[in-house]
């Protein structure tokens, strides 16, 4: 029996006894990002060449990396367990068309403090880097940060540009890939969301519709590549032809084979076709709201 088995047997067996105590404990389980990542060899030349300065987001010191001059900013949101340097081979793509990465590690991940993060302090993060290095003329976010970014665009955060790359869309998602991955009874799962709704996001309305990616304002949402690995073992493709669906004309839908969800990300036909995207003459620093 693997650990992730085990695991949901003995939160299911507590759950019989005390629904509560085994609803806590589940709800702290997925609430941590667990262990962090690290700077991959690969990454490390480009990740240390990067500009460090840090934000305070909820009590937590977060770690903000930034390359080129400033102009033309182009912000990259990471996944869930992952980090800044991940993006290391669009650093290098976008220096050389003469943009200016900004990213940074999310509460929890990477060099940054804390354990636990929410989609509302990735969202925090976006904003305030808008107002510091912004308006961005584009983003590139990959799998959770996906979900966050069209969060901060439909807060208020003007984008020139998206590429979406293996983004999750709803939160629904995740509480039921985490609940599927343990073996959770329907009574813990039942409980697990309950705790979502009431302490995690007790401030939010209509939780699983807030955060859900395809019902943002229209207008709010720019030209976007959408970028999906039909194979894709953790956010099934159907994430992108939502985004599809949801804005129409807006997305442009790029599927690959075979390359998963994290090779997708530093493929280097994806970074030809997305830098071709950010290319194009719409792409500009979209005007600020404030």
């Amino acid at each position: 029996m693997d650990t992730y088995a085990l695991l949901g047997r003995t939160l299911n067996g507590t759950a019989l006894l005390s629904p509560g105590l085994a609803g806590r404990a589940a709800f702290e389980i997925f609430r941590r990002p667990g262990g962090r990542s690290r700077v991959r060899t690969a990454e490390r030349e480009v990740h240390d060449r990067a500009r460090t300065e840090h934000l305070t987001v909820a009590g937590k010191r977060t770690a903000v990396y930034r390359w080129g001059d400033g102009t033309r900013p182009v912000l990259l949101v990471h996944g869930w367990q992952s980090r800044a340097s991940c993006f290391a081979p669009w650093v290098s793509r976008l220096l050389a068309a003469g943009l200016s990465p900004v990213a940074f590690d999310a509460p929890g991940h990477g060099d940054s403090g804390g354990r636990t993060t929410t989609i509302l302090e990735y969202r925090e993060i976006i904003g305030r880097l808008h107002e510091r290095h912004g308006p961005f003329e584009a983003a590139v976010a990959h799998s959770f940060g996906v979900a966050a970014t069209f969060l901060a665009l439909g807060g208020g955060v003007p984008v020139g540009r998206v590429v979406a790359v293996a983004g999750v869309t709803d939160i629904r998602f995740l509480v039921d890939g985490f609940r599927h991955q343990l073996g959770l009874s329907d009574r813990l799962g039942t409980e697990l969301a309950h705790r979502i709704e009431t302490v995690l996001f007790p401030e939010v309305d209509s939780v699983w519709d807030s955060f859900d990616s395809t019902r943002q304002p229209a207008a709010s949402v720019p030209p976007t590549l959408v970028v999906h690995d039909e194979d894709d073992p953790m956010v099934p493709v159907r994430h992108a032809h939502r985004l599809k669906a949801a804005y129409g004309d807006r997305v442009e839908l790029l599927t690959t084979r075979r390359l998963g969800h994290r090779r997708v990300l530093t493929e280097p036909s994806v970074l030809d076709n997305a830098l071709g995207f950010l290319a194009e003459p719409s792409a500009r620093p979209a005007p600020s709201t404030a």
